[in-house]
């Protein structure tokens, strides 16, 4: 992890153009084999899986992938320097674990208790860390170098991947149909940009940099952030 850190704050802090994107040539590689992937695998069966598998099914697999995301929330929360955040995210997967059939069913958030979800792109974002290059990963799609660097750590960091045998299978078999049901559930708006765009690979990238800012909490002020709109 210190490894990881350490080569990111080679980024340096300076302000990057809102689209910096030096790998562009290979992104729009990765981008042309994500978008075959989606066409050949991901759209069709996430289409099957929509039509085939009830909803409260569909909808117990995706609290499940998302209950067991909760250790590696709770682990980032910490390392951000946000303990009360940490502490109501180990009330959550507690409850769901205790009263929702081992997070299957979603009870800590029908008593108010809403889920909020970070990763290790945010805590090395809170730390100071630039942003970096716009990257775009085979299979995983859209991230910034920071973010990037992040998914590999929160794979090292989430206690989840202690699991083995059968939860461990479990564990892939929820990811896998969350991911089928996002594609699904969401099917009209990543087809309008993968498939109806003039530039899907321009597309995607502005959206994942002006939604992830947006998560970040950054605004136009903020030194990595320049208005791709602004006269």
């Amino acid at each position: 992890m210190l490894a990881v850190v350490a080569a990111l704050a080679g980024c340096g802090t300076a302000p990057a153009p809102f689209d910096y994107d030096p790998y562009e040539k290979a992104n729009r590689a990765n981008h042309a084999f994500n978008k075959g992937l989606d066409t050949a695998v991901l759209r069709p069966v996430s289409q099957a899986y929509g039509a085939v598998v009830p909803g409260p099914v569909r909808s117990g697999v995706s609290n499940l992938a998302n209950h067991l995301d909760l250790p590696r929330d709770m682990v980032n929360y910490l390392l951000q320097g946000r303990p009360v955040a940490a502490m109501e995210t180990a009330l959550r997967f507690t409850m769901n674990t205790t009263f929702g059939v081992a997070g299957l069913l979603d009870p800590a958030t029908d008593m108010g208790l809403r889920r909020n979800s970070t990763d290790f792109g945010e805590t090395l974002h809170v730390w100071g860390l630039a942003e970096g290059a716009y990257v775009e990963l085979p299979a995983l799609g859209p991230a910034t170098e920071r973010d990037a660097a992040g998914k590999l750590v929160d794979f090292v960091l989430n206690p989840t991947r202690a699991l083995t045998g059968d939860p461990a299978r479990v564990a892939t078999a929820a990811g896998i149909g969350s991911r089928l049901g996002d594609r699904d559930r969401y099917s009209d708006t990543i087809d309008s940009v993968l498939y109806q765009s003039a530039d899907s690979y321009a597309q995607t990238r502005l959206l994942y940099l002006q939604n992830r800012r947006f998560e970040l909490g950054q605004t136009a002020a903020d030194d990595t952030f320049i208005d791709p709109y602004e006269d």
